[in-house]
């Protein structure tokens, strides 16, 4: 139980010397905090044990974690989630963690992955965030660079990436496996259970000293970015970056907290993820809500959100309050709807054309202040908006975000037809994941929201457009990145200001929207340089068929595209299959093709498939503001793209580097 001394610590409040930068490339650096001074609301610097523990202290019988082993729910309360931590960072101790060392977690979604992150920080060691598909070869870099003492790993499999590299790792001192029986026996290897038991060897008071030697302005996180080439970037985040995130993201958003109600949020995207790990388990914490972990199976080992088979079996079991998705879940969702609509009888398919006319027009109306609905809007959502959330299992959820890249305006008007606001939101890792967030008072179509409260977002160098570099300030901006000290000094100014890379603009009511990043740019032969991203979504919005859209055409004289058409999805794995989507095909129907089959389109087999997708292209490039920014060849590639592909990030971002290497063959013969 929690003790009179753990209840009565006082959060430790850094005053930094005047002069001190904002920023740092050794893990055991302290930066300056960017405090209001003026500003009596400001949140004080807290580390990371003291946001738990005033949790465990305020709401300790809410229950915290639930994870599902063969059909049982294994249970944690906050108190019993404080407890487990402060046990398993005993544990790190005898193993001999040391002060500012990494403690490697990698695997599936579970509490002891969270435990595992929130006992290394107590115990004075760096949580290292680790990708699930990461090489042997990544892992090594990684574990040297960031001193790791300790890999916390969940099945065999990962295990064995780590044996392949033992004889490199310099620092390493034990390994953990928390899923599946260990399988082989070795020195230094434990079972989740052979591990909590080395707790009982550490005393509560060399803990607590561990606990009270953390101050808000030192490191305690590490995030990282596979690069196309060049080692991986790693990012030093601060007991603050993490803790006034949260309770930024919680002032801006709207989440239910105990005794007025209790927020349910589901775990399936990877917390590797930065964005993913703050609204999914800090965001959670911070408001006494409860976290539910999709079963151990659903993961399949990769950095892909689980099947959805079991994501969906999952939400109609715990029914979330708040759910955050990616654009394939949202694509999935979609085709799912529209094909079940097509099976509709002729009644019931017009009141269903009838209440998404609806829904779409008084939901366009909210954005701009009318918050009252016409009379028959009642009758629309008992007859069709409210049975459709019941089937997605969404009937109890008040906020529905997407993470990742943004949604295409047909996307995000099919769910505002069905009284479904998906609120977009913007960050990088670099300022620990979130900047601006949409909400039910900020919401505009096709922006990424309004910034976190006390923070700031400038345009610099803007056109005749006001586009723009976007440039960021706040105290969610990162530490710096490790042993990186020309590239943290390139991306963070002396006044504290961080430069994004990427483009767009701040409208008159302060929405935020993004258009792309300087890295995307392309440069044709002529010097012209070209932004690819409004390209991309003029093609996507004139062939509907089509799913990504990769303009092409760096040093050439003129422009390429690669596109993917919207195939069926693995509900497993996430992985993309051959069939054309339920969408697709009635796309084909209504043009009197037959096309079913990816293979049937591909390399101009139908000649009707072919015709649209020209049309569709003339008219994007109708659109074009001059004549370097039409696509004059294109070719359809032979898969869809995926996380498991290699095409996508973790919450489905395009890497544009990648694509642009993996299909360099398809690229090529555009310009023979």
């Amino acid at each position: 139980m929690l003790s009179r001394a753990h209840i009565e610590r006082r959060p430790r409040v850094t005053r930094a010397p005047a002069g001190r930068i904002y920023w740092t490339t050794q893990c055991e650096g302290e930066v300056r905090l960017r405090l209001n001074k003026d500003d009596q609301e400001e949140e004080k610097p807290v580390t990371v044990h003291d946001m738990v523990l005033g949790t465990a202290t305020k709401f300790g019988s809410q229950l915290a974690l639930c994870s599902k082993y063969k059909d049982r729910w294994h249970l944690f309360s906050y108190i019993e989630l404080y407890e487990e931590c402060r046990r398993v960072a005993k544990a790190f101790l005898q193993l001999g963690l040391q002060r500012f060392h990494g403690v490697g977690i990698m695997g599936s979604n579970s509490a002891e992955w969270v435990i595992a992150s929130i006992a290394s920080i107590m115990a004075g060691g760096i949580s290292v965030a680790m990708l699930s598909s990461s090489s042997s070869k990544v892992c090594q870099l990684i574990a040297e660079t960031t001193k790791m003492n300790v890999f916390v790993v969940d099945n065999n499999k990962q295990l064995q990436k780590i044996n392949q590299i033992l004889g490199s790792l310099t620092y390493l001192k034990a390994i953990v496996q928390y899923k599946e029986e260990l399988k082989t026996t070795q020195a230094n290897l434990y079972s989740w259970q052979q591990f909590l038991d080395l707790a009982d060897n550490v005393s509560e008071d060399r803990l607590d000293h561990a606990i009270d030697m953390q101050k808000p302005n030192q490191c305690c996180a590490l995030v990282y970015n596979l690069r196309t080439t060049g080692p991986p970037k790693l990012m030093m985040l601060s007991h603050d970056n993490i803790t006034w995130t949260t309770a930024a993201t919680v002032q801006s958003l709207c989440y239910k907290c105990p005794p007025e109600g209790q927020e349910i949020l589901v775990s399936y995207l990877p917390l590797s993820n930065i964005s993913v790990q703050i609204l999914d388990m800090w965001v959670a914490i911070a408001v006494a809500g409860t976290l539910y972990f999709a079963p151990p199976e659903a993961g399949k080992d990769t950095d892909s959100p689980p099947g959805a088979g079991f994501l969906f079996e999952l939400l109609r079991e715990v029914k979330p309050t708040t759910f955050y998705g990616v654009p394939w879940i949202w694509d999935l969702i979609q085709d799912n709807l529209k094909t079940s609509q097509l099976e509709l009888g002729r009644f019931r398919r017009k009141v269903n054309d009838w209440a998404m006319k609806l829904g779409l027009r008084t939901n366009q109306r909210r954005m701009f202040g009318q918050v009252h609905p016409p009379l028959c809007f009642g009758v629309a959502k008992k007859l069709i908006f409210d049975p459709v959330k019941k089937f997605l299992g969404l009937n109890r959820c008040e906020q529905f975000f997407n993470l990742g890249m943004g949604l295409p305006r047909t996307t995000l008007d099919f769910f505002l037809s069905l009284n479904i606001s998906i609120f977009e939101l913007y960050g990088l890792s670099e300022c620990t994941g979130i900047h601006t967030v949409s909400s039910h008072q900020a919401f505009r179509l096709l922006s990424c929201g309004k910034a976190l409260l006390n923070t700031n977002t400038k345009v610099e160098e803007e056109n005749e457009e006001g586009i723009g570099n976007i440039c960021v300030w706040g105290r969610h901006i990162f530490m710096g990145y490790l042993n990186d000290f020309e590239g943290t000094r390139q991306k963070i100014d002396s006044q504290g200001w961080m430069h994004t890379m990427d483009m767009g603009f701040l409208d008159s009511d302060k929405f935020l929207y993004i258009l792309g990043s300087t890295k995307d740019m392309i440069t044709l032969s002529s010097g012209e340089v070209i932004n690819p991203n409004l390209i991309e979504e003029r093609v996507k919005n004139h062939i509907p068929i089509v799913h990504y859209v990769v303009v092409v055409g760096q040093d050439h004289p003129f422009l390429s595209a690669l596109l993917t058409l919207k195939c069926q999805v693995n509900w497993e794995t996430g992985e993309p299959r051959t069939t054309l989507t339920n969408e697709v095909v009635a796309v084909c129907r209504s043009l009197k093709s037959q096309a079913t089959w990816l293979s049937d389109v591909l390399e101009g087999r139908d000649p009707i498939v072919d015709n649209f997708i020209k049309q569709g292209m003339e008219a994007a490039n109708e659109e074009a503001p001059s004549e370097s920014y039409k696509v004059l060849k294109w070719v359809v590639l032979d898969t869809d793209f995926s996380v498991c592909g290699g095409e996508l990030g973790a919450t489905t971002k395009l890497k544009r580097g990648t694509v642009n290497k993996m299909y360099k063959e398809e690229i090529q013969k555009l310009y023979e």
